[in-house]
């Protein structure tokens, strides 16, 4: 996709105030030296663009928000966002998530967000999936005993994968699922992301879950 290789995203990404430079450093005190309160994080991991955080963070200033993306040229996006708003609660991450543990301490984080993660279609691909096995062992690691994770995605082949998965998990249960999300219980006060209006304005059905492990 074009948008990984935007001339110059590095150097900004590495400048700016917005995203966190040496993030191992804050492992176990991101509440303390970071946001300087005792506020829930809220955590997204592959968050794009960042509209999806940004809403959340102008509505909910009571919630410190972490946005993990790998792509510089993807974030930079998200940093030219955040330059519009007077925000101390939101953060990001150029960060690839399968080093979750060594940034975040056990039961740091409050909720974790997956929107639209890159499917990766093919089987012997399936553990790079945010939901796979091997990233649900992290996110046991890293969150709060009572947090919880939501999903959201218009590719099917990946949500079912992702029922599966949890269904067969012995620690985790599934709160909330739906397969048309716009046509749900859950659909009042929900926030889309960029995917997500796109795919909605044109027909496609949202499935959304929520998981944790009570």
């Amino acid at each position: 996709m074009c948008l990984r290789n935007v001339k110059g995203s590095r150097d900004v990404i590495a400048t700016s105030p917005y995203v966190v430079q040496e993030p191992e450093k804050l492992r176990g005190t991101w509440n303390s030296t970071l946001f300087e309160n005792s506020n829930p994080i809220h955590l997204e991991i592959g968050m794009g663009k960042g509209s999806f955080l940004y809403a959340l963070a102008n509505q909910n200033p009571d919630i410190n928000y972490l946005g993990i993306e790998k792509y510089s040229s993807v974030l930079i996006r998200a940093i030219q966002k955040r330059e519009e708003g007077d925000l101390d609660n939101l953060y990001f991450l150029r960060f690839d998530a399968t080093n979750l543990c060594d940034i975040f301490a056990d039961g740091e984080i409050d909720r974790i967000y997956l929107n639209f993660s890159d499917p990766w279609p093919k089987d012997r691909h399936a553990k790079r999936r945010l939901t796979s096995p091997d990233f649900l062992a992290l996110y046991d690691k890293v969150l709060k005993n009572e947090g919880f994770i939501q999903f959201k995605t218009d590719n099917r082949d990946l949500f079912d994968y992702s029922v599966e998965v949890v269904n067969s998990s012995e620690i985790w249960h599934i709160n909330e699922l739906t397969y048309d999300l716009q046509s749900s219980e859950f659909a009042e006060g929900n926030v889309m992301t960029e995917y997500e209006e796109k795919f909605t304005a044109l027909g496609h059905p949202i499935c959304r879950m929520v998981f944790s492990r009570s």
